[in-house]
């Protein structure tokens, strides 16, 4: 989970200096969201086979979520994420809501801080 963090500082870098894109910024923090779930599935000891950070979320999500209906609390925040691709896919950029570039970001690292304090409550993980 450490290289997330990084990569999730190098997106708020990029927000505060007003240089990065929306689109690219949606993919990096789906991917990153993967990320996430498949190293907290292995930490508890499940690990999710066929699927990878490229994979579609919603896919992920439903194998992570799998047994443990208190990770429930993700969801929202990926379909958040999903939501902003779509529109972005689809052309439909007026669909999105005000500062989607910082809402990008921010729901990135409140799905990282939910998983990382699970993690180390749960599975007693450090240095997570």
């Amino acid at each position: 989970m450490r290289e997330v963090e990084g990569e999730i500082r190098v997106l708020e870098e990029g927000l505060r200096a007003g240089h990065l894109p929306l689109e690219p910024a949606v993919g990096r923090a789906l991917r990153l969201s993967n990320h996430l779930m498949l190293a907290f599935a292995q930490a508890c000891g499940h690990a999710i086979t066929g699927l990878d950070e490229h994979a579609d979320p919603l896919e992920v999500f439903k194998v992570f979520v799998k047994g443990d209906p208190s990770l429930n609390a993700v969801r929202d925040n990926l379909r958040e994420l999903v939501y902003y691709r779509n529109c972005l896919a689809s052309g439909r950029e007026d669909a999105l809501p005000p500062q989607p570039l910082a809402m990008t970001v921010r729901t990135l690292r409140h799905i990282y801080l939910y998983m990382r304090t699970r993690a180390i409550k749960e599975h007693g993980l450090t240095g997570a």
